[in-house]
């Protein structure tokens, strides 16, 4: 079995983070986040999103990367062979997933073209005849695989079995872990028995390289091209240990360029819940215990002070890219969860137009995407980012 270890990429990720850090990117919620790094006056319209927020930022160490060759890009979900179920789109036209939910938060499966309006930069966009037509997924299912969640594996595992059985006989699905490193324990599969097995190779590691597993996810899973729709499906609470080579904003755009909707499944409100019980106690004692155990105390709220940084990082990207926030009180909950998520692909749509704009020149272009009926809630990516000549 070919597996394949992305430990670090150390000279596309320079690149990248160059770019980012030289005002490619802007805030997508700047009334929360704030870059940390500073930005050169540039005048892009529109930009990006970005999502740092300084106090669940660590420093990256200077230590150079220690790999001495890159990891080998994985065959994009395009280049494999189709039996003609596959639908080919023109390079011009935009491909954009979209859910839809009324006011009580169920999902809205029976609308119509003649339903939605798009607008990309403010100007509405004319939907295609194919607007929508069934589009196979391809899910890049990923879990934590650090210590701290080794107690999760067991209900993770029995969760995407059900996960997997419940989306499209064409449906794909790759399997990744990370922790110190990010492995590819599966690659892109239509077999379900062969899921099963590769996720009894799941093994706990240290560290959580967060970040760089969004990275190479979007770049070395995914590739280029928007011929199937594209999801990140991750277990992990987003706190990042500040060991790998991605920002949280590198990762960001590497998922709006491959175009990649972003499912995180959080256990913050497992973790807050444990950290706040065990502070309560602490806290119940008399004032010589309470000064005895005061540096506990202090990680415990500095801990939950992360925690609740982490959250609005993970709320910021999923609704980014046009994903979605779960956070379950219990890994016991993780087969319900799943289950949400895989209703969700099963009913979503795949809305199809060729921008107004045909300018290949690389730019952002945010999308917005409205119902005629007021009452219901559209969600899909920010944006995209236009081909280049």
């Amino acid at each position: 079995m070919f597996v394949k270890r992305y430990t670090t990429v150390g000279l596309l990720l320079t690149v990248v983070v160059a770019v980012v850090s030289s005002g490619v990117v802007a805030h997508v919620c700047p009334t929360v986040f704030a870059s940390t790094q500073k930005q050169k006056p540039t005048t892009p319209k529109p930009a990006a999103p970005s999502l740092t927020d300084p106090s669940s930022t660590t420093q990256k160490p200077a230590t150079p990367n220690p790999l001495s060759h890159p990891a080998s890009r994985a065959s994009s979900p395009e280049e494999v062979d189709d039996d003609g179920d596959v639908i080919r789109v023109t390079t011009s036209e935009v491909l954009l997933p979209v859910t839809v939910r009324d006011a009580q938060g169920a999902l809205v499966a029976d609308l119509t073209r003649a339903d939605f309006r798009v607008f990309e930069d403010g100007r509405e966009q004319s939907l295609s005849d194919l607007a929508l037509r069934q589009v196979p997924v391809d899910v890049a299912l990923m879990i934590d695989s650090s210590s701290s969640a080794a107690a999760s594996f067991d209900d993770f595992r029995r969760a995407v079995g059900e996960f997997a059985a419940r989306l499209g006989a064409e449906d794909r699905i790759s399997l990744l872990k990370f922790d110190d490193r990010v492995e590819v324990v599966q690659d892109w599969t239509l077999s379900r028995t062969q899921l099963k097995r590769s996720l009894q190779r799941i093994t706990p590691g240290v560290f959580t390289r967060f970040h760089d597993a969004l990275y190479l996810a979007a770049r070395e899973q995914f590739g280029k091209g928007t011929q199937r729709r594209r999801a990140v499906v991750v277990l992990s609470d987003g706190i990042d240990s500040g060991r790998g080579y991605a920002s949280l904003d590198t990762a960001l755009r590497a998922l709006l360029e491959a175009q990649a909707s972003v499912y995180v499944i959080s256990n913050t409100e497992i973790e807050r819940a444990r950290k706040k019980a065990e502070l309560d106690t602490l806290l119940a004692g008399d004032e010589s215990a309470v000064r005895f155990n005061e540096l506990r105390i202090g990680d415990l709220r500095q801990g939950l002070k992360v925690l609740d940084a982490s959250e609005r990082n993970l709320n910021a990207l999923t609704q980014a890219t046009g994903g979605r926030l779960y956070k379950p009180k219990s890994f016991a909950a993780l087969d319900a969860v799943y289950g949400e998520v895989a209703e969700e692909l099963r009913k979503q749509y795949a809305l199809y137009y060729t921008p107004t704009d045909a300018e290949r020149d690389g730019r952002f272009r945010r999308v917005r995407v409205e119902t005629k009926d007021g009452s219901l809630r559209a969600t899909s990516r920010v944006g995209y980012f236009a081909p280049r000549r």
